[in-house]
């Protein structure tokens, strides 16, 4: 077998070709038509999810202008904006390969796709190899932008590939292939078991909205004490690493799915904290604007910024996992949102919350739902462990394969 220092190396545009999508502006946006590819619909786990967007552009006008950009099924597509630095410190974007039954569609803004050469290349290698450190450290250092990170041909075209025979390419796409879909099928297997949860919610509830089942109901401020949260201006005065400094809870230390916040990555000092709103284990926490409404029951103790409100429960009615499934249904999420300030951009405040009316089962019912829950919960953990396994093997293969030792 070939090393990678003996693979010949090519610039990016000698091994593939590809192309960016046009500058469609809003105003030629439509609902129906040819969709448009768009950065959100091209998903971190390699797939292509078209339901989250409804941009498309006219027949007529695509047959005009863009008819050169429509996507053909095979090609791999990735984000070239709203990327991000792994703690590598290196950029990641996303990739995924287009199917027959997701077309018509059509290149747009900040998108990108590749076609392999006749004899070259193979798209399964270049999809790896996107993700590769030889790729990700060129592109960390020609990209643009501050906040937002971008790139686009230009860069492209300054990179260059260590790229083996197509034998080899195919050879180490397949073997590095397999160890994704396993990785897939852990992914797949948890988002069901959280799909679980809520099915098992509304079969022993009913649905919060209209309360089949006709348990009692009650408002929210007869459970819970709530608050929102506050921060001491400019906050970056009062961050420390002090060891008398008090854990400072933002929306940064939650985990994307997850449903506790039991760590921070920050601690604020103590004078900073009494401008704060401090919270126990216990607590449930909602998202007052970013990830609007979202609930997470809180393992530490500390104080939290702005972005929160805070739920501090007065009962004993509150059993923690029964109030977070109802707190993250549909129905209690479409009150909050119908009640919310904002056209585009909804905010919590504590007076909708307070009023709003929630259905209470006895304590034993919420009991036993939550017995049922750390059931699920022990299975999620068994599942996250062998996802976290696989991949670390996943990447000790890509690391090989891009080395030439695999």
């Amino acid at each position: 077998m070939r090393s990678a220092a003996k693979w010949p190396v090519l610039p990016l545009t000698e091994a593939f070709w590809f192309q960016e999508g046009p500058g469609v502006r809003n105003w030629q946006f439509t609902t129906s038509g040819i969709k448009l590819l768009n950065v959100a619909n091209i998903e971190k786990d390699g797939t292509l999810n078209l339901e989250k967007t409804d941009r498309h552009l006219d027949e007529s006008e695509v047959a005009k202008k863009y008819s050169h950009f429509i996507i053909d099924a095979g090609d791999l597509v990735i984000a070239s904006s709203g990327i991000s630095f792994d703690d590598d410190g290196l950029l990641r974007t996303r990739g995924a390969f287009v199917r027959s039954d997701q077309l018509p569609l059509c290149l747009n803004t900040s998108t990108i796709r590749f076609k392999a050469i006749d004899g070259i290349s193979d798209l399964r290698f270049l999809r790896f190899w996107l993700d590769s450190r030889e790729f990700r450290s060129q592109i960390t250092k020609l990209v643009t932008g501050t906040a937002q990170q971008n790139f686009g041909p230009s860069h492209l075209k300054a990179t260059k590939i260590s790229i083996p025979p197509l034998p080899e390419q195919r050879r180490i796409a397949e073997i590095l292939d397999k160890a994704d879909a396993l990785r897939a099928k852990r992914r797949a297997a948890l988002a069901q078991l959280d799909t679980l949860t809520q099915s098992i919610f509304l079969d022993m509830f009913g649905d919060p909205a209209t309360n089949p089942k006709g348990w009692k109901k009650t408002s929210l401020e007869e459970l819970f004490e709530i608050a929102r949260g506050g921060s001491p201006r400019p906050i970056d005065d009062y961050i420390t690493d002090a060891p008398d400094g008090i854990n400072w809870i933002m929306i940064g230390d939650t985990v994307e799915g997850g449903k506790y916040i039991a760590a921070t990555k920050k601690r604020i000092r103590p004078e900073g904290a009494r401008r704060s709103r401090a919270v126990k284990p216990g607590d449930f926490l909602l998202t007052n604007s970013m990830s609007f409404g979202r609930p997470y029951i809180l393992r530490t103790t500390g104080c939290i910024h702005d972005g929160w409100l805070v739920l501090s429960p007065r009962s004993e009615e509150a059993e923690p996992n029964y109030f977070y499934a109802l707190l993250g249904s549909k129905a209690v999420y479409a009150e909050f949102a119908r009640r919310a300030p904002g056209a585009t951009v909804k905010n919590l405040n504590i007076d909708l919350v307070r009023d709003v009316i929630v259905p209470v089962p006895p304590l034993p019912a919420q009991r036993k739902f939550a017995a049922l829950v750390a059931t699920i919960e022990r299975s999620t953990s068994t599942f996250s462990n062998a996802l976290v396994e696989l991949d670390a093997l996943f990447s000790s293969l890509q690391h090989r394969a891009f080395q030439g030792n695999l």
